[in-house]
């Protein structure tokens, strides 16, 4: 399964593309940071995240996408431009029929670490080890991204799995889905 993380942010959005199946090494594709400038219009920022994520799933035809959750956050301005973010990462998704996941922070780092309140040096050094790099992905939102995409490749693909199987288990049944 190819996977297509997406850390929203409007100065920073991380991407990272990850190759795997549940229960087995995840392998390295690529990752990117596309940036706007926070004195821009904000038209134009999310116009160019939206560009630029378009691209991004064109050329590496990932077969779903797993965008972080926004979380509350106490600087409402902050929370804003994420959620803005977030809902351009999902319509990219969507625009290219993809299935979208949503995960929160702490689903990923106990994806990835073991523990929901792992720090963020933790989930970069565990990415960088998982995926066997010489060295961390930099910035920070970037090994997001791909902690994101390694999430659901272990997670969603399992949980798409059984969603798939009880949905086929109703139709011959008869049972509500």
């Amino acid at each position: 399964m190819r996977v297509l993380g997406i850390d929203p942010g409007l100065t920073r959005c991380g991407v990272g593309v990850v190759e795997g199946v549940p229960g087995r090494p995840c392998k390295l594709v690529a990752y990117y940071v596309v940036y706007t400038e926070a004195d821009e219009d904000i038209a134009l920022r999310l116009r160019h995240l939206d560009e630029s994520l378009a691209k991004l799933v064109a050329e590496h035809r990932p077969e779903s996408v797993a965008v972080e959750r926004v979380f509350s956050q106490h600087n409402v301005r902050t929370v804003m431009g994420t959620a803005q973010a977030s809902a351009v990462a999902i319509l990219a998704g969507a625009r290219a029929r993809l299935p979208v996941q949503t995960y929160t922070p702490s689903e990923v780092k106990a994806a990835i670490t073991g523990s929901g309140t792992a720090g963020k040096a933790q989930v970069t050094s565990m990415v960088t080890r998982l995926l066997g790099l010489d060295k961390p992905p930099r910035p920070a939102d970037a090994a997001d991204a791909l902690a994101l995409a390694i999430c659901h490749i272990w997670r969603g693909g399992t949980r798409a799995r059984i969603a798939a199987a009880a949905q086929a288990a109703a139709r011959r049944t008869g049972a509500p889905r």
